[in-house]
């Protein structure tokens, strides 16, 4: 996950301060986070890269199972989690160079992101993108302060795909992945765009508002090693209201109580906790 200028990392998740003052607004990321169920996704990942990981290393691990049961365990259970932040790790670096690239900045140089930013700068010269006259904006921040949302848009252009050639205002986030198609999206990256695109606000460098630009199609871009793709997505106002159902959800979600008081029977007592002395060092 990138770190924009207004983000901020929460126990509840990420959260943008708004520099005009006023309330923290949950970060749309977060809402899909809190909200949507990945479960049907994320289960079947993890006991892949976890089996994966024991057959690619099971003389390693064989002498460990009665002489190191515990810490192997640990290891193993750990192996799901240090992949996704290796990969999410790498997704930020690639998004830090399509950011440099895009506004003609320098590009630190990272073999593991060269080939997925050569995809960008391929996709871009296919579309005969002039990045001075057809880039509105890239890692912008975007905000509804209305409904306390914010969020970050990867990229704003104009490209070729009206009628005739003519040029429409897209707005495109970029996905990357060292295993999935270039052409699989999911849902829920639907609810993201649509959340993006009908924000009331950007957020210019020097934090003054400007309105949000009248965008006329939404879509992802699947950065690859070796592929890229377009792909569009629906995200219009049933979208959004969509989104805006999770939006609730996670406010709530975010203030209720993680416990509750058990309801006893008529003249039933708490049984009392049983003290526990130390003894002197």
């Amino acid at each position: 996950m990138t770190n924009p200028k207004h983000a901020q990392d929460t126990p509840q998740g990420r959260y943008y301060t708004d520099p005009a003052g006023g309330p923290a607004l949950v970060s749309v990321t977060n809402v899909l986070n809190t909200a949507v169920n990945k479960s049907h996704s994320l289960v079947p990942w993890g006991v892949k890269v976890t089996v994966e990981y024991v057959l690619d290393n099971w003389k390693a691990i064989a002498h460990r199972v009665i002489t190191d049961r515990p810490a192997l365990t640990r290891e193993i259970k750990a192996i799901h989690r240090e992949v996704k932040e290796t990969a999410s790790n790498l997704g930020d670096r690639i998004h830090t160079a399509a950011e440099q690239h895009v506004l003609g900045a320098p590009v630190a140089d990272d073999a593991e992101v060269a080939p997925y930013l050569a995809q960008l700068i391929r996709w871009l010269a296919l579309w005969s993108v002039d990045l001075t006259e057809h880039v509105v904006a890239t890692e912008i921040t975007v905000m509804h302060r209305r409904l306390g949302y914010a969020g970050t848009a990867d990229l704003m252009i104009w490209l070729p795909t009206g009628p005739g050639g003519a040029l429409e205002l897209w707005l495109i986030d970029y996905k990357t992945s060292a295993t999935r198609s270039a052409k699989s999206v999911y849902p829920e990256n639907t609810l993201q765009l649509a959340a993006l695109r009908y924000a009331e606000t950007v957020l210019l460098p020097d934090d003054t508002d400007a309105p949000m630009p009248a965008i006329q199609r939404t879509g992802v871009l699947n950065l690859r090693a070796k592929s890229h793709a377009l792909v569009e997505m629906p995200a219009g106002r049933d979208a959004h209201r969509a989104f805006r159902g999770l939006l609730e959800g996670t406010r709530w979600l975010h203030v209720a109580p993680s416990t509750y008081p058990a309801l006893l029977a008529p003249g039933q007592t708490e049984p009392a906790r049983r003290r526990t002395t130390r003894k002197a060092a």
